[in-house]
């Protein structure tokens, strides 16, 4: 069954956009349309996104996530704001479109992505010679559709290249969602997984449920088995006990930001796999657009670590499960270091170090 797209364009008359199209008027205001992702595995449910504040919102609750996705999401988004502005003049145009980019890219600061593609549109407009603001907006929302065709293809070669690595009959463990609903694309992590699926090779995927909103369960379990692909949900803390009875030969998982040195940051609980696939000598790959490496950052201890609500914790759907008043530590992110990881698996190639 095809997979729906995570994330797109919708155009004022309804027609979907993935990429640049001359058919395209960047003059009549379209919308971000995205899978959300809080409403799964319940139902499958689109929203679109027009203002600051709903894109904003969206990011921020997780109705799109995944960075990959959330990068596309807000240049899209942007894009669909800018549409919107009273600014006529060159100046105050972008002025505006700075204003809005620096508040999209404050709702989630782990994310490299996010900050990388809105800052990009913004680069991409501020180079430009064009004056009159009916050309910008039309740059600018061909530089957002850029953005999430670049994705698409990314995730095929990561697909590719990590294909290497699978052999017939392998038993594959990642964390949180690193698929289709994390990218504009077919994923990162499940990447290799669903290019294992197209050459006919049979794979099994163990897919930690992820506490404490549950991506793995949801998510990942979720959109294999819509695709197509056996999959098994594991709590978290059983992880070790898989590796252990021989049932798990390859870890991939993907990242919201490498640093330089090769230290990842990704969904809390990445770094304790990592730690039980060395002890049972299992290869941890980290799986990856180029765009999510951050240079600028030397190692895992300078990349910011969000801070999610306590609520998360205490509470499941909406009934808590805590004592009143406990004190609650609930970081979004890990870091692994680059020493646990085996290699790194990009649009360019598997590499062992970067």
């Amino acid at each position: 069954m095809m997979r729906p797209n995570t994330v797109q364009w919708k155009s004022a008359d309804g027609r979907i956009f993935l990429k640049p199209d001359p058919a395209l008027n960047a003059q009549i205001p379209g919308e971000v349309d995205i899978i959300d992702q809080t409403c799964l595995p319940g139902e499958l449910t689109r929203i679109t996104l027009s203002t600051p504040e709903e894109v904003y919102d969206a990011i921020q609750r997780l109705a799109v996530r995944g960075a990959p996705a959330i990068g596309c999401a807000a240049a899209l988004g942007l894009a669909a704001c800018a549409q919107r502005f009273e600014e006529k003049e060159r100046n105050a145009f972008l002025a505006k479109l700075k204003k809005t980019a620096d508040y999209l890219e404050s709702s989630r600061p782990t994310a490299v992505n996010l900050a990388w593609a809105l800052r990009r549109c913004c680069r991409r407009l501020d180079e430009a010679a064009e004056e009159d603001v009916s050309s910008l907006m039309t740059l600018l929302l061909n530089e957002a559709l850029t953005i999430l065709d670049e994705d698409i293809a990314m995730c095929r070669a990561i697909g590719r290249n990590g294909l290497s690595l699978i052999r017939d009959g392998m038993g594959i463990l990642t964390h949180c969602n690193a698929g289709a609903l994390a990218t504009g694309g077919c994923g990162t992590a499940l990447a290799p997984v669903y290019a294992a699926q197209e050459a006919g090779l049979t794979v099994h995927v163990f897919s930690d449920e992820t506490r404490p909103l549950l991506q793995g369960a949801r998510l990942t379990a979720w959109e294999l088995s819509y695709s197509g692909i056996d999959v098994t949900t594991i709590c978290d803390s059983m992880a070790a006990q898989v590796m252990q009875e021989g049932r798990v030969d390859l870890v991939i998982v993907g990242a919201d930001r490498v640093a330089a040195n090769g230290d990842a940051a990704n969904k809390i609980g990445t770094y304790q796999l990592a730690i039980a696939a060395r002890y049972h000598r299992i290869p941890f790959y980290i799986a990856i657009p180029s765009s999510t490496i951050d240079r600028a950052t030397p190692d895992g201890a300078s990349i910011p670590i969000e801070q999610r609500r306590e609520s998360e914790i205490t509470t499941i759907n909406g009934k808590r499960i805590s004592p009143q008043k406990i004190r609650v530590y609930n970081p979004a992110f890990d870091v692994t270091p680059a020493s646990l990881i085996t290699g790194y698996i990009t649009e360019k190639g598997v590499f062992s170090t970067l």
